[in-house]
């Protein structure tokens, strides 16, 4: 039994009567709950449309495929991504899966976002796309990027899984991107078991992703819409146009959405006060980075980098984590280039991934979440100091 948990439960009998309330009413296949989450999500971040997947890594699939279907400027095999160093596994799978070149680019030590000089010097003619990945609550620099991109004429797409809530510059995360992905995994700042997002303003991509969610089919387009004629009769019930997936999320995934949302702003109130109380208490220990806000971090979790003059072992810190029934992980997915899979990869590294690496072998997190963590983070501070 853990004393301080990587997660929990943001749910209380709210959410349990609306899964009963789906359950009553015995539909569970995509329908009006899903089209109210849709609805109400893409409202609560200022977007015009809002596609309900079965997870975010399913999100980004649908959002990087749906950019090889756009009528002009589409993406191709070979075509050039830049892509941070550090991020999620399936941040990096769609871009491999749809034969793009991944261009790495290292991140800043303190903000754990890419190094925003060095990716103006990595944007070349061959860049194609950019993905922007807000790590663990911290808002990329969305101003700078946007501006480049703009100015090069780049989409970019945003990955923003782990930062629900965020914002800097006025720009909120979420409303970067061509497109941006959310998840809604039981860690996440809102929770509906499995589940993810994809907002855009783009009501093209918004058609195509639609259709790629379910099967590639014409059944869920609207009737004017700019990728195909939809006809009456027996034959347009089964028309499938695109090479698409079942992606599709449940009613009661998008019921319990709906009681969460609802939920969020307490939630991340709540999030930003454990975060102070975690600066309060490690802020001016030079043995450790500490994660440097930029904007308004919504606060995924405490990421904790361990400095090299510090003379610690990273050994006997899990060792002490562990005995205190401490859960940590490492930050993020840590860094591409240390796993495996990159053999399955066409990529390039601008430079070098110094940064990222270190973070690989010298970093680790514990939790936050959506109510108050100060009995825990208290145990973490005597657990630490006592090393």
């Amino acid at each position: 039994m853990y004393k301080y948990k990587l997660a929990y439960s943001s749910w209380d009998k709210r959410e349990v009567k609306a899964i009963h309330d789906v359950i009553k009413k015995d539909h569970y296949t995509i329908a009006e709950n899903v089209k109210n989450f849709e609805e109400k999500f893409a409202k609560k971040l200022g977007r015009k449309y809002a596609i309900m997947t079965n997870s975010g890594s399913s999100a980004n699939l649908l959002g990087v495929a749906s950019l090889f279907y756009k009528k002009k400027n589409s993406l191709k095999r070979g075509d050039e991504v830049i892509v941070p160093g550090l991020s999620w596994s399936t941040t990096y799978s769609p871009l491999q899966q749809y034969g793009l070149k991944l261009k790495l680019i290292d991140i800043d030590l303190n903000s754990l976002n890419m190094d925003v000089k060095k990716f103006e010097k990595a944007v070349s003619k061959k860049t194609k796309l950019v993905c922007v990945v807000s790590i663990l609550g911290n808002p990329a620099n969305f101003k700078v990027i946007r501006s480049i991109c703009k100015k090069k004429g780049i989409p970019i797409f945003e990955d923003n899984c782990e930062s629900l809530g965020a914002e800097t510059d006025g720009i909120r995360a979420g409303t970067l991107g061509i497109f941006s992905t959310h998840s809604f995994f039981f860690s996440h700042h809102i929770s509906t078991i499995e589940g993810g997002m994809i907002v855009t303003d783009d009501y093209e991509l918004f058609c195509i992703m639609r259709s790629l969610r379910a099967h590639g089919w014409t059944r869920d387009l609207p009737k004017n819409n700019p990728i195909t004629n939809i006809k009456k009769g027996f034959y347009e019930e089964y028309k499938f146009i695109l090479p698409g997936y079942n992606v599709r999320s449940t009613e009661i995934n998008a019921r319990i959405g709906l009681v969460q949302l609802t939920k969020l702003d307490k939630m991340l109130r709540a999030r930003e006060k454990n975060l102070k109380l975690f600066r309060d208490y490690f802020l001016n220990d030079d043995r450790f980075i500490i994660q440097k806000p930029y904007g308004y971090n919504s606060s995924f979790c405490f990421p904790m980098i361990i400095r090299k003059d510090s003379k610690l072992s990273k050994i006997k810190i899990y060792k002490a984590l562990k005995k205190a029934k401490i859960q940590f992980r490492l930050i993020t997915g840590g860094s591409f280039l240390k796993h495996q899979v990159k053999k399955y990869f066409n990529y390039s590294v601008y430079e070098n991934l110094k940064n990222t690496d270190y973070i690989h072998n010298n970093g680790f997190f514990v939790g936050n979440t959506g109510h108050d963590l100060s009995k825990e983070l208290s145990i973490l501070k005597k657990t630490l100091v006592k090393i």
